[in-house]
């Protein structure tokens, strides 16, 4: 029983590590992945100046994906000792002083700058990389700038920074290469023209795999397996051990701490149970059905890490593996809207309501509704329902004036409303149809005919 506990215990804490500090394994973008080590490389070892930017949505990954290819190059010789990283992070250095002092920290120069003053930005970035040469242009280190929340950059006092960055880089003055990290899919149209000149206009895309659910479903078990004694020799193979000199600053420092599996130990006999029981909850057609809508809801390797770790924390020894119904409920919480339950807590009127103005946008596609428009609408229906009839209209005007209340509808402004009666405000809907539908799904007592009228055809 006791080693049963440890070893739930191990396995646990092992997932855990993987899914928050694994940051050298990076699944898929392989073309985009390669591009960024061709330049980073390039820079480093034939002295190469190079620009460029990496776009994508929030956990799409442009973190993870730099953070990998630094770990495969800083166990090079070549690289490390030809190269210096300079991390910078739009939300730490938000002007170019606190920037510029930031990069000379970390760049070793703070005595070379020590009592010196200097009159503008250029300058002093000048000095600074001119005390990285070693007597000629061909000895002297490259120095990559990895600028992450790069469109926070864009809003310093006449972008001075990237101006001179980019302009170092395209001059070729010295070796460096400028990489910009953000999830703005449009800076480039935040950067000013003298600025806009001097990028090189790489752009890098990490757009969402919206059509790779069998990738996700190898995702799923590649991250909650543990390494057979194969995988582990092979580990020691493609992971070497990064040299100390090589990190020389506290942001890429964390790189010492990388996810290790040798850390861990495991019984072979726990490895085997373990990895079936994956491989069973991959084929179990409720597990797929459960990642299939969280897959639907969101593509983002990032919050799906996350959602795995919920799962992950429930093990303890009497539970000692994951089941089917953890998958099931995480499924459904992840679904789980707000709105949704709003709209479940109406009244029937109030939900006849919604519909009405469903019908009235998806035929008028989403024009601007009054009451007096939806009020017609629900009429044609409650006249021919044997639960709807005899509603006075002021009764109506007060459930409409509820979903206002809780802001499924809103006026539109911009006129003076107090000269429009309330009957014939103008108003958009704040509702997806795919909510509204999802609710009238789950109101247990709703008559049918209501249910009905919701996925009839429109009338």
């Amino acid at each position: 029983m006791s080693n049963t506990v440890n070893a739930v215990n191990t396995t646990r804490k092992f997932i855990k590590s993987r899914l928050l500090n694994d940051r050298s394994s990076f699944h898929g973008y392989d073309a985009e992945r390669q591009h960024v080590r061709d330049l980073l490389e390039r820079t480093a070892e034939h002295g190469e100046s190079n620009s460029a930017l990496l776009l994508g949505p929030r956990g799409s990954g442009k973190t993870t994906l730099v953070s990998s290819v630094l770990v495969e190059l800083l166990v090079k010789e070549s690289f490390h000792r030809n190269s210096l990283i300079v991390y910078l992070n739009g939300l730490i250095h938000i002007d170019d002083r606190q920037a510029l002092k930031s990069a000379t920290a970390q760049m070793n120069l703070e005595n070379a700058v020590d009592g010196k003053v200097f009159g503008s930005f250029a300058e002093n970035l000048a000095f600074l990389l001119e005390c990285l040469k070693a007597g000629d242009r061909k000895k002297s280190k490259s120095v990559i700038f990895l600028l992450e929340e790069f469109d926070l950059f864009c809003s310093h006092h006449n972008q001075t920074l990237l101006y001179n960055l980019f302009d170092v880089a395209q001059s070729a003055q010295a070796p460096i290469c400028v990489l910009g990290i953000t999830a703005r899919l449009d800076v480039v149209e935040l950067l000013e023209k003298r600025v806009k000149s001097r990028f090189s206009h790489r752009q890098i895309f990490l757009l969402p795999q919206e059509d790779d659910f069998d990738g996700r479903l190898e995702l799923f078990a590649d991250l909650l397996k543990l390494p057979t004694e194969k995988d582990m020799h092979q580990f020691q193979k493609t992971h070497p051990a990064i040299p100390s000199e090589a990190l020389s600053n506290d942001e890429l420092s964390m790189l010492r701490n990388l996810f290790d599996p040798q850390r861990f130990t495991f019984t072979a006999k726990w490895v085997t149970h373990w990895n079936r029981h994956i491989d069973a909850l991959v084929k179990n057609a409720a597990v797929q059905t459960a990642l299939r809508n969280i897959y639907d809801y969101d593509v983002q390797e990032g919050p799906f890490r996350l959602l795995l770790l919920e799962l992950v924390s429930n093990l303890d020894k009497s539970q000692p593996v994951i089941t089917v119904e953890w998958v099931q409920q995480l499924g459904k919480s992840y679904e789980s809207d707000d709105k949704v339950k709003l709209i479940v807590g109406l009244t029937v009127l109030e939900i006849c309501l919604l519909i009405a103005i469903k019908h009235h946008s998806e035929i008028y596609d989403r024009d601007p509704f009054n009451f007096q428009m939806i009020l017609t609408r629900y009429s044609k229906f409650a006249n021919g329902s044997s639960s709807m009839q005899g509603i006075e209209r002021s009764v109506v005007l007060k459930a409409f004036e509820h979903l206002k209340h809780l802001e499924f509808i809103t006026p539109i402004t911009g006129d003076d409303l107090s000269k429009v009666q309330k009957e014939y405000q103008l108003h958009r809907l704040l509702l997806t149809y795919g909510q509204i539908a999802q609710a009238v799904q789950r109101m247990q007592f709703l008559p049918t005919e209501i249910s009905q009228w919701a996925q009839s055809s429109l009338v």
